[in-house]
């Protein structure tokens, strides 16, 4: 019975057993499944996300390939500014580095030129300073020289180029220079052209034309003017009275009239009377016309002073009546007209030209006295030879050079 019971047991475990491991492989059979079904869900999504990913993968590097074509493109636009801003302050350097050297090099030359300048300054300082008396003198001579010049042909003044001329002589002579006996020479021949000329006499004809001037309000104008009353003549005078017994009321009206009109006979047709203005006009224009006179008088302008007196002496004409007082300004400006207010100026530049080459005149007179000095120096051997006393010889700054 045991033993039947313990087989029963056995059995009965063992179909339980059985039993216990076939739900186990039904078990494992699902779960089996469920990992093929989970591997194969997840392949699949996978594959999926694979795809995905390679898709936006190739948008990615798209657009990672058009930023990176951009950042290149970028990268080109800064490097050709770079080479542009490289190639400016290249030729700016350049630039500055050339105007550094031009500036350098005109200091240099004002540096040289200031130099050579001092230089010639202290050598004209100490050609001055190593003068002698003669020197100055000479140098004197020629600016009186220069001063002639001018006075004569700038101004036309023929006393003070004179008297330039014998002063400059003067000190030729007590230089005692031999080199300037042909200078010397030169000025006696321009003092001589000088002094054969014939100076008008400016102040003079100045006065005269001062004179007519004042000498205007005298005259008396060709037509009539109101505003003053002036001296009745004769024949007017002699007419009024006759017409006062026979005409006395219209004798009173017309001495009313004679502070407005003034009735005189002329040979001249009466157009229009003048206003006081007009006639002031006209006697101021005629001054004016003597300024220009004037003016060619001391300018020494022979023309302008020959048509200045033809138009002077045609406004008189044209405008005053002829009468003693015109007469007698008319032939003043005649005697003006023949007048000859300029004359031919002589050129006497030479002798300053001659002393300014000194040098070559020194030199020329050297050679001169050169042969002079052999035949006194012959002549003493000689006498002393002779036991014959010697004579006094002249210095040598008397000796004439040849010409």
């Amino acid at each position: 019975m045991a033993e039947l019971s313990e087989q029963k047991e056995q059995e009965l475990g063992d179909s339980k057993s059985a039993r216990q491991s076939s739900k186990g492989l039904w078990f494992g059979v699902i779960i089996l499944l469920i990992i093929i079904g989970l591997a194969g869900a997840g392949f699949y999504f996978f594959s999926q996300l694979r795809d995905k990913q390679q898709d936006l993968g190739g948008e990615v590097k798209g657009e990672m390939s058009k930023q990176i074509a951009d950042y290149q493109s970028q990268l080109v636009a800064i490097q050709s500014q770079l080479a542009s801003l490289e190639s400016n302050v290249t030729g700016k350097d350049n630039h500055f580095t050339q105007t550094l050297a031009d500036f350098s090099q005109l200091h240099n030359e004002k540096l040289d030129t200031t130099r050579k300048d001092l230089n010639e300054a202290i050598i004209r300082l100490q050609r001055q300073l190593g003068k002698t008396r003669g020197d100055w003198l000479i140098a004197d001579a020629e600016y009186l020289l220069s001063v002639a010049n001018e006075r004569l042909h700038l101004v036309g003044d023929v006393n003070t180029s004179r008297e330039a001329l014998e002063a400059a002589d003067q000190r030729l002579r007590e230089s005692g220079d031999a080199g300037t006996f042909k200078v010397r020479e030169e000025i006696a021949k321009e003092l001589s052209l000088l002094k054969s000329i014939t100076v008008p006499d400016v102040v003079g004809i100045y006065a005269s034309i001062q004179t007519l001037q004042d000498r205007v309000d005298k005259l008396a104008l060709v037509l009539p003017y109101t505003g003053k009353t002036l001296a009745q003549s004769t024949d007017t005078k002699q007419s009024s009275e006759s017409n006062t017994e026979k005409l006395g009321l219209l004798d009173s009206a017309i001495s009313q009239l004679h502070s407005a009109v003034i009735i005189r006979h002329t040979e001249h047709e009466v157009k229009e009377i003048l206003t006081p203005e007009e006639a002031l006009f006209i006697r101021e224009q005629l001054r004016v016309k003597l300024e220009m006179v004037k003016i060619s008088l001391v300018q020494r302008n022979e023309a302008l002073f020959q048509a200045s007196l033809a138009d002077v002496k045609k406004w008189t004409e044209q405008n005053f009546t002829k009468n003693t007082d015109d007469n007698s300004f008319l032939a003043d400006l005649e005697r003006l007209n023949i007048t000859k207010i300029s004359s031919q100026l002589p050129d006497i530049s030479l002798s300053l030209k001659m002393i300014k080459d000194i040098a070559t005149l020194r030199i020329e007179t050297d050679k001169a006295i050169q042969p002079l000095d052999a035949m006194v120096t012959d002549k003493k051997t000689t006498l002393v030879g002779s036991n014959k006393p010697v004579e006094t010889l002249a210095p040598a700054e008397a000796v004439e050079p040849t010409k």
